[in-house]
């Protein structure tokens, strides 16, 4: 007994206390210990809810009625007719996207690709949407990106293109500060010294997660442990490995949110919520029909920035009713129940949908979103499994050609060529989703172009409605308070961009639903073995 104590003592020793083969968590259908180097090191971690990215606050999912709060279709579109859906738990921005936030982006954009002015110039807002005929906003095209008077007010001249291309940029930027603050990839301290700004070699969580972004100057003093045997430390050092997502250090990505999962964050129901049962409905995200506030402190202060009447943006001088003449900034005025600002006017939000007027008829239960193109990351290598890459360090990705998993033969024999991948990073512009006739699809013209898999450019002419449309929500500061009701929908092209429409961004959220379970009923279960916490 007192030898069998003894090993276990040096084997905590010996691999810095984290690892042991006393008392070690099974599995359950093999009986093999995990986190054992001597059986060949699989790795299991604590189960554990992840945290929400920057910015981002938990919204609990549920059931709702989509388009259940508009009472009135003043534009008799029928585009929203009532239907009970769900959607599942997912993270949100507190507030929309500020200047300033914009402006980092392009400063990272100008400090990582300095001769690169083609990237800067597509991801520069268009100012130019404060021009009208008869207003005079000169002073905005010049100062509302830039000037620190506006820095955290809602960026806006963004298109939707631009707003998924954030998002994107976003995620890299989030994941790289994880690794680099914890020591798993090369510290800022040590990067900043060696005078690297990115580049090509910018970080891509992707590329990382599929080993291609390692090496001399990229890996960390802190990686993981490789608890394969196999495995060889350089200079007589323990072996070790990069992160993996089966570790829970890295985020999901940010990307829009879809239009139910904004509706459903804008609305708020679960504040009138006990046992399923909804106290009182909502028109807007606060309660009440009105837009004033009831509350004796603020009694009748306008509870959103929106248009009150014609020719009435900010009531009058000596007693503005709300506080702002255009937009204001992005922390203005009463959050929601789920803690969300300004889901109700100041500026219109992108949602990652693709308008249609009848998508209530043909959404799922479930998630409801229209507007999937599912692709898959490009392989340069079947043999060694290295994805394709432009110029900018981002995996190429093409647009499916199944909807199951390919054979090992099919995968191989749709291998890109070279000539593919250099025609991609001569046109980086179509490196996230190249061009449609690569995707497999059947060539079905017709004189419409309806019916045309390929190539689109006759589909939408005789309609303003087509795959470019999307849906944006909210109502804005130069709106009437009917568009501040979470259920209106309208639609714009996704090249297009005004003042009045902003964004946030959204993240899917990991594991169990229930965020708050603490005090609430449940059944009890026996629980297995937890693994022992590993060190990263």
């Amino acid at each position: 007994m007192k030898r069998n104590f003894i090993n276990c003592a040096l084997t905590v020793i010996a691999l810095g206390g984290i690892l042991s083969s006393c008392n070690k968590a099974k599995s359950p259908k093999t009986g093999w210990a995990y986190n054992d180097r001597t059986n060949g090191g699989f790795q299991v971690f604590a189960k554990k809810h992840p945290a929400p990215g920057p910015g981002l606050v938990p919204i609990e999912g549920g059931t709702f009625v989509l388009g259940g709060s508009l009472n009135e279709d003043l534009q008799f579109d029928y585009n929203n007719v009532r239907r009970r859906v769900t959607v599942a738990s997912f993270y949100m921005d507190e507030t929309e996207v500020a200047n300033t936030d914009w402006l980092e982006y392009l400063y990272w954009i100008k400090r990582t690709y300095p001769q690169d002015r083609e990237m800067y110039y597509n991801a520069l807002p268009d100012t130019l949407v404060w021009r009208q005929p008869l207003s005079y906003n000169e002073p905005y095209v010049d100062n509302y990106l830039r000037h620190p008077g506006y820095q955290d007010y809602p960026v806006v001249g963004v298109n939707w293109e631009q707003a998924n291309d954030y998002c994107d940029w976003r995620t890299q930027r989030v994941n790289e500060e994880i690794l680099r603050e914890r020591g798993i990839i090369t510290d800022w301290k040590t990067m900043s010294k060696s005078g690297k700004t990115g580049g090509a070699a910018a970080f891509n969580t992707d590329l990382y997660l599929n080993g291609q972004y390692r090496g001399a100057g990229i890996d960390g003093k802190h990686m993981p442990k490789d608890l394969n045997a196999a495995a060889k430390g350089n200079n007589g050092k323990a072996a070790t490995r990069p992160a993996r997502i089966e570790d829970g250090v890295l985020k999901q990505p940010y990307r829009l949110p879809s239009e139910a999962e904004w509706e459903y964050a804008a609305l708020a129901l679960a504040g009138n919520t006990q046992y399923e049962n909804i106290s009182d409905g909502k028109v807007y995200p606060w309660n009440g029909m009105g837009v004033r506030s009831p509350k004796k402190v603020t009694r009748g202060l306008i509870l959103a920035n929106f248009k009150r009447g014609a020719g009435d943006n900010m009531g009058t001088g000596g007693a503005l009713n709300d506080k702002a003449d255009i937009t204001a900034p992005v922390r203005s005025y009463p959050p929601n129940d789920f803690g969300l600002y300004n889901m109700a006017g100041n500026v219109n939000e992108w949602t990652a949908d693709t308008y249609r007027q009848l998508s209530y008829e043909d959404f799922e239960d479930f998630n409801p979103f229209r507007g999937n193109i599912y692709t898959n990351k490009r392989l340069a290598n079947t043999d060694k499994g290295l994805l394709a890459k432009d110029k900018y360090g981002r995996p190429i990705k093409d647009l499916a050609k199944t909807s199951k998993k390919q054979k090992w033969s099919e995968l191989n024999g749709s291998q890109a060529t070279a000539a593919e991948t250099n025609a991609t990073n001569a046109n980086p512009n179509q490196s996230a989703v190249v061009a449609a006739n690569n995707s497999g699809k059947a060539f079905t013209p017709d004189v419409r172009g309806y019916g045309d898999s390929v190539n689109t450019s006759l589909y939408g002419n005789t309609t303003l409605v087509n795959d470019h449309s999307k849906v944006f929500k909210g109502g804005s500061w130069n709106d009437r308070a009917y568009w501040l009701n979470p259920a209106t929908r309208r639609f714009m092209d996704e090249e297009d961009a005004t003042a009045e429409v902003g964004f946030r961004c959204a993240m899917g959220m990991i594991g169990a639903a229930e965020i708050h379970p603490e005090g609430k009923a449940h059944f009890r279960v026996k629980k297995e073995k937890s693994p022992k916490k590993i060190q990263l």
